[in-house]
């Protein structure tokens, strides 16, 4: 059955020359019944005059008589001839007559066709008295049917088999391809008026063959863009909501200025209008970044990377950041933890981790950053001494947007941990929040390790 699992024009190759092994057979045993019904059957002449002999013997000439009519019905005119003399009548030819004398004196079996479609036999016999004699026989059978008429019937059944054969593979053919390119069309229909949930699916059993694969594309395909299309939405619906505040506070600052009775008194309100400005460019740039990651990220560029090293190059950049508001950064690492993903992906979700670390810290306060191995995985864990997350929050931290009750603390849009999730995801790891013991939030990330770690 698995020459039948294949591609399908493998399929119909394997179907078309398993039709014609079957022509092939069938019509070999169909011929062979028809030759054998329509031409002559071999006649058994020693059987044949030892039946003559018999009746002879038996009854004499009348019953000789007798046993010759009732071969005449088969098509045989036969009697026995003794001593050159026949025992009951036969008709035979003027010219067979002249030659029928030596060829009983020859002693010896004589099968002729001096015409087509006619047999004359001399049969020497024995009968049980001993004396010789010999069966003299014409035979007239011939076939039923002529031999130019035989040769066009036999052309007429391998040709109508040929096309019987040829009208199967082609109701197979147009009833395996037209189904689900029917299905295709049908589905990409009701997809392109709008029902991106439109999905072709299996019908009817499992199939191997390219059909079958373009069925699958498709639904994956259909798949994509409905995810897409979903996030697409989600995000602008988020982004809209986002908006609205800093686009009202913008809209008051410049109704103010413009209410102002000179540049000096107005220009308070331009610098507070420039930061509203600058805090929209950066929610829109976090909102493209993140929008890019759950909408996938086609060609990755992935390479070997050691996490402490990518780790200090994080902590090195956020020195500046930690050394405003007094909060040391501490690493603690091991032994050389390798992983394989892409440095600018894990870098921005590296630092908006510590970034969230420093803004939640107390003045003089510290962040514990601890790079180890553990069941077989990269384990990062961030934690800072601030005052950590309500237990009930928790399972929103990673949610976009999403601001917990002591956001109001730092600045920030609510973006940046939505951020680290997907990266830590695209790279086939996870995350989590939990609060720490004594206080604080502590932030630990897995990923996949690579070979090297091992060797």
């Amino acid at each position: 059955m698995s020459l039948f699992r294949g591609s399908l024009y493998r399929r119909l190759l394997v179907l078309f020359c398993v039709g014609n092994l079957l022509v092939l057979f069938v019509g070999g045993l169909l011929t062979r019944g028809f030759i054998d019904y329509t031409t002559a059957k071999e006649i058994d002449w020693v059987a044949l005059a030892q039946g003559a002999d018999v009746a002879y013997e038996s009854g004499g000439a009348n019953a000789l008589a007798d046993w010759s009519m009732q071969q005449r019905h088969e098509g045989i005119d036969a009697t026995l001839y003794e001593k050159g003399q026949p025992l009951s009548p036969i008709r035979l030819h003027p010219a067979m007559e002249r030659s029928l004398s030596s060829w009983l004196d020859a002693d010896k079996d004589v099968v002729l066709q001096p015409w087509p479609g006619l047999y004359v036999a001399v049969q020497q016999i024995t009968g049980d008295d001993g004396h010789p004699r010999q069966l003299v026989a014409l035979s007239r059978t011939h076939a039923r049917i002529a031999p130019q008429t035989r040769q066009l019937i036999l052309w007429g059944v391998q040709l109508t088999l040929l096309l019987l054969l040829i009208g199967l593979l082609s109701w197979w053919v147009a009833r395996s391809v037209a189904r689900p390119v029917e299905a295709l069309r049908d589905a990409t229909r009701r997809m392109a008026a709008g029902e991106l949930s439109t999905r072709v699916g299996r019908r009817r059993g499992k199939k191997y063959d390219e059909l079958a694969q373009l069925a699958y594309d498709f639904d994956a395909m259909a798949e994509r863009i409905e995810a897409l299309v979903a996030h697409d939405r989600g995000v602008l619906q988020d982004l809209s909501h986002e908006l609205r505040s800093p686009l009202a506070r913008l809209h008051l600052i410049l109704n103010l200025a413009q209410r102002s009775k000179n540049p000096v008194e107005a220009e308070p309100y331009f610098l507070q209008a420039e930061q509203e400005i600058d805090r929209l460019d950066q929610m829109t740039g976090e909102m493209l970044a993140l929008s890019r990651l759950e909408g996938g990220i086609p060609g990755m560029n992935r390479e070997s990377l050691e996490l402490d090293e990518l780790i200090r190059e994080c902590v090195t950049q956020a020195e500046l950041e930690a050394g405003v508001r007094k909060v040391s950064l501490r690493i603690t690492s091991n032994t050389p933890v390798f992983i394989t993903g892409s440095p600018l992906l894990l870098e921005r979700a590296v630092g908006n981790l510590i970034a969230n670390a420093i803004k939640f810290s107390p003045v003089g306060g510290a962040v514990e950053l601890r790079v180890q191995e553990v069941q077989g995985s990269a384990e990062l864990s961030i934690r800072d001494h601030g005052p950590g997350v309500p237990e009930a929050e928790l399972t929103y931290l990673f949610r976009p947007f999403y601001r917990g009750s002591n956001a109001v603390r730092a600045d920030g849009h609510g973006v940046g941990l939505a951020i680290v999730q997907r990266v830590v995801q695209v790279h086939g790891g996870e995350i989590y929040a939990e609060n720490a013991a004594g206080g604080g939030l502590q932030v630990t990330l897995r990923l996949p390790i690579t070979a090297l770690a091992t060797s």
